[in-house]
C-alpha cells in the first residue's frame, strides 16, 4: 500500500518519521523542519489508517511496516518512530536499514490493563475528542498542538487500534540491527524501568526526557531534540 507522504527539506541525506497511533504526519509539524535544517531530506509517513492514506482491512504490524517499506527510500540517513511508529520501524528496520534507528516511546510491548482489557481498545475510544477533552488529557500540549490533535482524529480509523488488541501483551522488540536508541517518557506506561534494562542488555542506548508525556516530541519539543544529541 502506498502511504501519503509530507516532506521538508532537499538533497540525499533522507531522515524518516513514523508517527504513532491516532496521529499522522502532521504530528512532526516541528520536528522535520528542524530535521531539514541539519540537512535532512525529511520524509513523514501517513500509516494506514491515518491522515490521508488508505483505509486497509486489517491493521497488523507487518501490514504497517510493508506499507512504509513501499512508500520511502530504503536505507535512510535515520529514521525515527515513536509509539506505534516505534513498532512499526521495530518490524521493518531489518529491511528498511536505516543508519540509525530512534525509537521513541516504543510501543514494543502493547499494555494489557487491569481486568485483561487492552489498552488499545481503550485508545479506540479518542475517536471524535474535541478540543477541550484533548487539552484535558494532554495539559502541556500547547493550543497549537491541540489544534493539531483535533484534525488528526478526524482522519482517523480506529479500527487500527482494535486490530491490534490481540497482540496485548506480546513483546515485539526488535534486535538493534543497526545502532539504536530507546528514548523514554517519565514515566513511561510502555518502557517500564525494568524494560529499560532488558534493552540495554540488548545492545539499546535508552535516554530518559526528564517529565515528559507518551507524546514526547509534542509536549517537551526542545527536550525532545536535546535528547537525540549525538544521533542526528
Amino acid at each position: 500500500m502506498k502511504l501519503h507522504t509530507r516532506e521538508w527539506g532537499t538533497g540525499d541525506r533522507v531522515a524518516l518519521l513514523i508517527h504513532g497511533i491516532m496521529a499522522d504526519s502532521r504530528c512532526w509539524w516541528r520536528v522535520g523542519p528542524a530535521l531539514a535544517e541539519r540537512g535532512y531530506r525529511v520524509i513523514a509517513v501517513d500509516l494506514p489508517g491515518h491522515g490521508a492514506s488508505p483505509r486497509a482491512e486489517h491493521y497488523t504490524p507487518e501490514t504497517l511496516a510493508a506499507s512504509v517499506l513501499e512508500s520511502v527510500p530504503p536505507r535512510p540517513a535515520l529514521a525515527v518512530g515513536h509509539s506505534l511508529g516505534g513498532l512499526t520501524l521495530g518490524v521493518a528496520v531489518d529491511r528498511l536499514m536505516p543508519g540509525r534507528a530512534i525509537y521513541s516511546d516504543p510501543a514494543f510491548r502493547l499494555p494489557v490493563l487491569e481486568g485483561g482489557i487492552p489498552m488499545t481498545d481503550l485508545m479506540a475510544q479518542a475517536a471524535g475528542a474535541t478540543a477541550e477533552e484533548i487539552a484535558a488529557m494532554h495539559p502541556g500540549f500547547s493550543a497549537e498542538e491541540v489544534a493539531v490533535e483535533v484534525e488528526m482524529l478526524a482522519c482517523w480509523d480506529p479500527q487500527t487500534a482494535l486490530s491490534l488488541s490481540g497482540l496485548a501483551g506480546t513483546d515485539l522488540t526488535p534486535a538493534p540491527v543497526v545502532p539504536s536508541l530507546v528514548q523514554v517518557a517519565d514515566p513511561s506506561f510502555l518502557v517500564s524501568p525494568e524494560f529499560q534494562e532488558e534493552l540495554v542488555g540488548k545492545g539499546f542506548e535508552v535516554r530518559m526526557v526528564k517529565g515528559a508525556e507518551h507524546t514526547i516530541h509534542r509536549h517537551l519539543f526542545d527536550d525532545f531534540m536535546t535528547g537525540l544529541d549525538g544521533w542526528l
